[in-house]
């Protein structure tokens, strides 16, 4: 199970406090399956325009009043707005067309995403991370091969897919099919499918797959995932290896989806830390995000590199 280093009491407030700005179905309404286990399936929508960490000018206030929350929602729209943005001339800069996320904080109207710690922010890093994000900046700069790249960069995991999930620009739908002993969550962002062994009885250490070893189970109505294991430092930002991470589904509606996470890793974060969302159900299926690792930009990326590699070994040749 999960090792938190926050105290019980905290926790317990913070899940009560979430709980109470969230209907939740009574348990003999819940849509289930055969089995009796409450029925996920479907395709899921998370997007939201509700910040990840909470914005410094609001301390520690959890929630905003009605008033305050539309005009943080219309300056969130303006800031996100790459219609608006005069820099151009970086790779990759699209305008506001192709985003899609959405346009509305959580209606609780919270600051944040993050739920714990109290501040509504990413616990700081260890000085081992910190060493060791310096250590892939270093990488980079040296003009290091393929498997320095970011797993998002080469299309293998990524961007809002994690794990875990978080809202993002676009592609913000998963897609969760369940099926007996195991329970499936698609991504459509690098349309990542990451395979939940129900009961199993242990991890599989070895080989490490990039998203984990998942391994899930029924609390009441919820359905818990807990991962481990992973390959190496996920698609998810200043993550590792090391990464432990505890997922929590159940429905707070027909058509209304909770989603927690929570993560521990000591070797890059003082203190574990938890995020909230809902999702809404999504009315139309997934479709692929044609994304693959080797494709096209990525040799265009190294064919650039070894050019500046020759160039490089001239001017060093050359008196």
């Amino acid at each position: 199970m999960f090792r938190r280093s926050h105290r019980p009491g905290f926790l317990l407030f913070i899940s009560l406090l979430v709980a109470a700005t969230l209907p939740t179905l009574a348990q003999s309404d819940l849509p289930r399956l055969a089995d009796g286990t409450p029925d996920l399936q479907g395709t899921w929508d998370f997007r939201t325009i509700t910040p990840l960490q909470r914005p410094l000018e609001f301390g520690d206030r959890e929630v905003l009043t009605e008033e305050e929350a539309a005009a943080f929602e219309a300056a969130r729209q303006e800031q996100l707005d790459r219609d608006n943005f005069t820099d151009t001339s970086t790779t990759g800069d699209y305008n506001q067309f192709w985003y899609d996320r959405g346009s509305e904080i959580l209606d609780s109207n919270r600051t944040s995403l993050i739920t714990y710690p109290a501040d509504g922010r990413i616990p700081k890093l260890t000085e081992q991370a910190e060493r060791r994000n310096a250590d892939r900046r270093e990488a980079a700069a040296r003009n290091a091969g393929i498997e320095a790249r970011p797993l998002s960069e080469r299309c293998i995991m990524g961007f809002n897919s994690g794990p875990p999930m978080l809202p993002s620009a676009y592609n913000n739908n998963v897609q969760l099919v369940q099926a007996g002993d195991h329970f499936v969550i698609h991504n459509e962002m690098v349309h990542n499918a990451r395979i939940v062994k129900m009961g199993a009885g242990g991890y599989r250490e070895t080989p490490r797959d990039w998203e984990g070893d998942s391994i899930g189970y029924w609390d009441g109505d919820t359905l818990v995932v807990e991962t481990r294991y992973f390959a190496r430092a996920t698609s998810f930002g200043n993550s590792s290896a090391n990464m432990e991470l505890t997922e929590k589904f159940w429905l707070i509606d027909s058509d209304t989806l909770g989603y927690e996470f929570t993560i521990s890793d000591p070797t890059t974060w003082t203190d574990s830390w938890t995020v909230m969302f809902p999702m809404r159900r999504a009315a139309g299926p997934i479709y692929e995000y044609a994304c693959h690792e080797g494709n096209y930009s990525m040799a265009g990326i190294m064919a650039g590199w070894r050019t500046q590699e020759v160039i490089t070994e001239f001017e060093q040749a050359d008196p």
